[in-house]
Order: structure tokens, then C-alpha cells, then sequence
């Protein structure tokens, strides 16, 4: 089975890697997979670092109506038997084209279809439209919650026939970089700075848990990083929050070494691979109840939940944490990773995935 998975090519984040991790255990597999980016840029650049085959879809300009035909074109002349498309962008694209291609569409829901674009005014309301117009039109969906596969039957009109969950799944390390020593509490928060992902809520928190000990590291960069440090600033957190915008993987792997616990502080997630990512490096959990988060962290013998946009339980639960002893927040990690690793390995996404297509074939 010939697939074609396509994506605008612009994700910096847990999009990127959920692409190069899902194709680069394809590859492992000899699954017969490649890439198509709709522009240059950091995921056709990731994936020639893994040496999975990919192509980029370069147009003259926004308004170059000829990428359309070329798209037609490399999909028919390579006799791809499914295009499976990542992001609202590439789901457009293909929603355009898919009465003039001979493969199946398949599309994964990343992220909620109706928040996408929120906060972007009328374009971001266009734009919600037609992800959702081409959602439906698509031959079959992978959602990555259960979550997500309710509201895209109960709220966008999807026939459920088509939606398959599928969770996310990451490669586990048999070992992780020796645990480096450090005087404070340092809790760390991997996230785009956008209002959806709590960072103001978090730096709050730490503001009302009043202790010292504690030292926030935010991990991030986007539109709201500005307002996070005026804010710190504002409630006098200079000396306890460390803003590192953007980091790279191996850079973000190299600050996990003097890191004690990881919190996600969303209003909204899907399945947030920054938790795999964590949970394998052998950090504690600290989360919102967002999407399904129970599947992530069955109970506190794993890790930590609060309830959304909850602000006392948020910063009572930093105080607690950080009054446990280093070899009770290790146990929890070790467990956490236990169950992670034997329940989200990649490998374990890929079958599931590859199940779906030969459903969809026959």
C-alpha cells in the first residue's frame, strides 16, 4: 500500500514530531510511505535529517493556482492509493482536489477543528469553516481522543462510520541522560505562549504558592510571550521564572536533566505529546484535565491532574509536589513510564493506523 501523507511543512512543535516519528517507524517498518510539504521549512527539513522520503510542493506565490494541478499530478502519476493529510492547510488543499484523484483521503485530527482559529477574528471564522467543510468530505478520520471523535460527530456532523481514535505514540529510550543535581524545585511547562495553554494561569499559581523553593522554566515562544514576562514582572517573579522561548529537541532533552517536574496548564490539548516526551525522560506529570488526560495519567499513582483554569489547586498541587522526596517523585516517574511505554509506543500507533487504511481499502 502506496501512502501519501502531506502537510503544510511550517509545524515547529508536537505536530512536527508526530509526523517524522509516525513516518520514521514507517521506514522501520518497510512501509512504502513518503511526505509531501505544501512549502519549505521545518518538517521537510526534519525529515531529511531522518532520511524519510519527502517533496516539497514549492508555489509562486499565495495566489499560484497551478500548485493545485501539480498536486493532481504527483498524486495520480505516482499511484499513491491513499493521501493522508495533517493540519487544516493540507486539509483544504485536498478537499479541493480529492474529486480529481484516484487514492482514498484520510485525515488526523490533531487538535479541536472549532478552536483552531479562534481569537483570529473573521478569517479565523472562514478559516474554521472550511477545515471543517473539508473534514467532512474526507473518505475516513483518525481522531487522536475520544474526545475529539464526540465533538467531530456531535458537533461538526461527521458520520461516526468514518472517525477511527487513534492516540499518539512516541519511541521510548531504554536509558535517559543522567539526572543533573540543582538547589531549587525547577518545574518545567513545554508550550506554545498562546492564551489556550495556561502559562498566565501557571505563572499565577507560583505567585500564590509563595514559596522560593519553586523555579518555573517556560519552554515556548508564540504571540502571548511578551504579556507572560510583563506579567511576571507585574506579580515579581523575575527571580523565579525563566522564559527560554523556542527550544530544540536535544535542547529540551538537555534542560529535562535538571528538571523535577513537568506541567501542561491548558485550557484545551488533544493528546499532548509533550507528556510522552516527558514521561520518557522520567519526570513526574502535573496536568489540567484536558482532552484524555485520564489515558495519560490513570490516577495519582502516576502522576497529578487539576481541573482546568483551577488556580488554587494548581498552586496547591506545586507546594505538595514539591514537598515529596526525590525518591517518591521518582517512583511515580518510573511507573508513569512503565505504563507509557507499553501503551503509546509508536509502533503501536502505526499498526493501528495501518489498520485503518486496509479497512478503508476494502
Amino acid at each position: 500500500m502506496k501512502v501519501l501523507h502531506i502537510n503544510a511543512g511550517l509545524e515547529n512543535g508536537g505536530g512536527l514530531y508526530h509526523i517524522i516519528n509516525l513516518l520514521s517507524a514507517a521506514k522501520m517498518r518497510n512501509k512504502d510511505y513518503e511526505l509531501l510539504t505544501l512549502a519549505e521549512g521545518p518538517v521537510k527539513a526534519a525529515a531529511e535529517e531522518a532520511k524519510i522520503k519527502v517533496t516539497s510542493l514549492e508555489s509562486n506565490s499565495r495566489y499560484d493556482i497551478k500548485v493545485f494541478r501539480r498536486l493532481i499530478d504527483y498524486i495520480n502519476q505516482n499511484n499513491f492509493d491513499i493521501v493522508h493529510t495533517h493540519g487544516p492547510r493540507a486539509n483544504l488543499f485536498l478537499y479541493l482536489i480529492h474529486k480529481k484523484i484516484k487514492a482514498k483521503w484520510v485525515v488526523t485530527v490533531h487538535s479541536d477543528p472549532l478552536l483552531d482559529f479562534a481569537n483570529k477574528g473573521l478569517i479565523g471564522k472562514i478559516f474554521t469553516k472550511l477545515n471543517i467543510l473539508a473534514l467532512r468530505h474526507a473518505d475516513q478520520i483518525f481522531a487522536i481522543t475520544q474526545r475529539f471523535a464526540d465533538l467531530l460527530t456531535d458537533q461538526v456532523k461527521i458520520d461516526p462510520k468514518k472517525i477511527i481514535v487513534i492516540y499518539n505514540g512516541i519511541f521510548f529510550k531504554n536509558q535517559i541522560p543522567v539526572k543533573l543535581t540543582h538547589d531549587k524545585f525547577n518545574i518545567i511547562n513545554v508550550a506554545r505562549c498562546e492564551k489556550i495553554k495556561g502559562q498566565d494561569l501557571l505563572l499565577k499559581a507560583l505567585h500564590a504558592a509563595d514559596d522560593q523553593r519553586l523555579m518555573l522554566h517556560i519552554a515556548g515562544d508564540g504571540s502571548q510571550l511578551p504579556h507572560l514576562k510583563e506579567l511576571a514582572k507585574e506579580l515579581k517573579l523575575e527571580d523565579q521564572v525563566i522564559f527560554h522561548g523556542f527550544l530544540s529537541h536535544t535542547e529540551l532533552t538537555k534542560l529535562y536533566q535538571k528538571m523535577d517536574l513537568v506541567v501542561l496548564s491548558s485550557y484545551s490539548e488533544s493528546f499532548p505529546l509533550v507528556l510522552l516526551e516527558a514521561g520518557d525522560n522520567e519526570l513526574p506529570l502535573l496536568s489540567t484535565t484536558v482532552g484524555d488526560i485520564k489515558k495519560l495519567i490513570p490516577d495519582d499513582e502516576y502522576g497529578f491532574i487539576v481541573n482546568i483554569g483551577d488556580e488554587v489547586a494548581l498552586s496547591d498541587q506545586l507546594v505538595n509536589i514539591s514537598k515529596l522526596s526525590k525518591k517518591q517523585l521518582q517512583m511515580i516517574a518510573k511507573k508513569e513510564k512503565k505504563y507509557l511505554a507499553n501503551t503509546f509506543s509508536i509502533y503501536n500507533q502505526l499498526a493501528e493506523i495501518d489498520q485503518g487504511y486496509q479497512l478503508l481499502m476494502k
